[in-house]
């Protein structure tokens, strides 16, 4: 359970500061960030498994680049979702992609393989 809050969590920083960086990206109000930022986590677990699976022999053409297109429609697939998360165009919706995927791999990086965050410990031989 605490691995979908810190997800959810991660995906709510993302689309913060995408709002931020990008200026074709904007939020009404913090529940709006939160619902988008619930709507794209589920989206990116239901719907953007498919649409990769559909996609994969222009994505292999690509070399991958595809894939952020995939992941912008993923981002505009959630605005269309919530009131009070508006993308205006194409290229907003690529960079704020490309803002909330780096955001999600170095979040990631603290979530284990059974869904928790962890905490690395090292210990030295004396």
């Amino acid at each position: 359970m605490t691995g979908i809050v810190f997800r959810l969590v991660i995906y709510v920083l993302g689309l913060w500061l995408a709002s931020e960086l990008v200026s074709g990206i904007s939020v009404v109000s913090t529940g709006a960030l939160i619902w988008a930022g619930i709507s794209l986590g589920l989206i990116n677990a239901f719907i953007r498994p498919l649409i990769v699976l559909f996609t994969l022999p222009i994505t292999l053409l690509s070399l991958g680049l595809f894939l952020l297109v995939i992941n912008a429609a993923m981002l505009n697939l959630a605005a269309w979702f919530v009131d009070g998360f508006y993308v205006e165009g194409f290229f907003d919706s690529v960079f704020g992609a490309i803002i909330v995927s780096i955001v999600s791999w170095i979040g990631s990086a603290f979530i284990g393989d059974n869904g928790r965050y962890g905490v690395i410990e090292e210990r030295r031989r004396k």
